[in-house]
């Protein structure tokens, strides 16, 4: 779906929506959200430090992201794996072949439980992506497809969102208290920090027809390379672009994209983020600090690399 336009990408795009439409995910998934995170939590609060990316992000994103595609049948670990193999192989441009085989195994294990399930069967009233599309006619590589496309950007994204916002509000503490106090919400800090640091920094895309733009020339075929984290920090759109400020209008960022091809899982995503992940965390962990360095990687696909915090029991 992602590589279609036109009525081809519209007709699957129309195929996904029952799944991901903001009614689903208030209605169904946000509930399956709750609870996951609540367990997570439940573990969490028996130590008294932790990573916020491997002991809190990772398992929150994969166990919604579990249920929303319908691959029950996979354990968190496994989907992070596979998604992370898969994003690895979209930005393995220089063509390193442990990671192109990387890919192909996590794409395989995929393939096998999209298989096991639909061998057991869904509910007739289920809402994955997977019984929607089938319930849509898609045929098995579409279905298959977009599942994979669903995984690739629906576990590291939010997962480098969720520990980056935590990262971002304990080195910013009067933002924190500003969050605590109501005078921000955690959607405005969910909006400033996808434009501050993007979690998809850089897509590429070819060019359909000429195009001139200045003094350059774009031709049928070429290769460019839309840098969203740029644009998110253009000094002619934001007002000192390079400071975390949730307070500011973030209204003009572009870190769903635009137009036909805007993220079809941003509901889901701000949902599981905005309502549910932070929220939550914040709430159950009053005390929780920083205990380390955090250091950040990638620029195609940009993220914390741990972010070890501790609290108070």
């Amino acid at each position: 779906m992602l590589r279609k336009d036109g009525p081809a990408h519209q007709m699957e795009r129309k195929a996904i929506f029952p799944s991901l439409s903001p009614k689903t995910v208030r209605n169904v998934w946000q509930a399956h959200y709750e609870s996951a995170t609540q367990n997570i939590i439940g573990r969490l609060k028996e130590e008294r430090e932790g990573d916020i990316v491997t002991d809190y992000a990772m398992p929150v994103c994969a166990q919604a992201l579990k249920v929303m595609t319908g691959l029950t049948n996979m354990t968190w670990k496994e989907m992070d794996r596979v998604s992370q193999g898969m994003i690895d192989g979209c930005s393995n441009y220089a063509g390193d072949r442990n990671i192109e085989a990387n890919c192909n195994d996590c794409t395989a294990s995929i393939d096998r439980h999209i298989s096991d399930r639909i061998r057991q069967g869904l509910p007739a009233d289920d809402m994955s992506l997977l019984n929607v599309q089938q319930r849509a006619g898609l045929n098995d590589q579409q279905l298959r497809a977009n599942i994979k496309l669903a995984i690739s950007g629906g576990q590291n994204e939010p997962r480098d969102a969720i520990a980056g916002i935590v990262w971002a509000l304990l080195k910013h503490p009067k933002i924190l208290k500003d969050l605590k106090r109501g005078q921000i919400s955690y959607l405005q800090v969910f909006e400033e920090f996808t434009r501050w640091i993007a979690p998809i920094g850089m897509s590429p895309r070819r060019v359909t027809q000429s195009y001139q733009y200045k003094e350059i020339q774009f031709d049928p075929g070429d290769q460019v390379f839309l840098m969203f984290a740029s644009g998110n920090r253009d000094e002619s759109i934001f007002d000192n672009p390079n400071k975390f400020n949730p307070h500011r209008d973030t209204s003009k960022s572009i870190t769903f994209g635009a137009g036909p091809h805007f993220c079809a899982g941003a509901w889901a995503s701000k949902a599981l983020i905005v309502e549910v992940a932070i929220p939550m965390l914040i709430e159950a962990f009053p005390s929780l600090k920083l205990k380390g360095e955090v250091n950040f990687s990638g620029w195609a696909f940009r993220g914390p690399l741990s972010v070890p915090v501790g609290w108070e029991n």
